[in-house]
């Protein structure tokens, strides 16, 4: 919703400049695009390793949920597999006197490679009760708290990797017909250093606000089309950060 009200200010901004002749520079706001981490099954969580605001390296440990049932199964697959470790062992013996059979020998093989595998899918689910992070980045937000049950695909952190930021302005139709794909444009901010830059990496193919069927040289002036460019150093951006974008006089050509 909040980026709704956004889109929808900024398009008036972007309307009411159609008529100046500088239609170039642009108002636009920063935005990113979050990494969700979540548990793959339900669980209590029980430790927070990483707070709101704290940068994490990937492969860090973020938080844990419990794992006391998740390790007796683990027990209790280890405790399958020496049994069948054993059945094996003694079926390879008999084989080996000619006191048991070919076909028993290999069943006991199959139950040890399933029980094997079985173990194996316990331990790597035990081993997901722990989250790490999928990339480097900042933790943004924290879901749950210690001692809170978290449904499975429900994220606990909310992540931000630097390369997920992106300036969102939107273009008059005269002026999109010139923007192209890997264009640099110049980037603006309160409190922000000179010479700031980003790249374009998205031109909507469809206008913003569509005007009636029938439309007059007024009407088609308040067609605007959404530009997405990636910031060249996202570091001296925040989420949310209203920008100014002015594109090249030949919107890199």
């Amino acid at each position: 919703m909040k980026t709704n009200l956004a889109a929808l200010l900024l398009i008036g901004l972007t309307l009411a400049g159609c008529g100046k002749s500088n239609d170039r520079t642009l108002q636009g706001w920063v935005e990113a695009e979050l990494v969700f981490v979540s548990p793959d099954e339900q669980g209590r969580v029980e430790t927070l390793k990483k707070r709101e605001g704290d940068s994490v390296q990937k492969g860090d440990l973020l938080f844990g949920v419990d794992e006391d049932l998740q390790q007796a199964d683990v027990t209790v697959k280890q405790v399958a597999v020496t049994n069948a470790q054993q059945q094996f062992d003694r079926a390879k013996e008999l084989l080996k006197t000619s006191s048991g059979t070919q076909k028993t020998y290999e069943d006991a093989e199959a139950a040890l490679r399933q029980a094997k595998a079985n173990l194996e899918w316990s331990q790597t689910r035990l081993t997901r009760r722990r989250a790490v992070a999928p990339a480097a980045g900042v933790i943004q937000q924290v879901y749950f708290r210690p001692g809170e049950t978290v449904p499975p695909g429900r994220p606990v952190m909310s992540l931000l990797p630097p390369g997920n930021l992106k300036l969102r302005f939107f273009a008059p139709e005269r002026v999109v017909q010139d923007v192209k794909y890997g264009a640099t444009v110049k980037v603006s901010c309160d409190g922000c250093e000179a010479g700031l830059t980003a790249k374009v990496t998205f031109i909507a193919s469809g206008a913003e606000y569509t005007p009636p069927v029938i439309y007059s040289l007024d009407e088609r002036a308040k067609l605007v089309f959404l530009i997405e460019a990636r910031p060249e150093q996202p570091e001296k951006f925040r989420v949310g950060q209203p920008v100014t974008v002015t594109l090249p006089d030949e919107a890199g050509k």
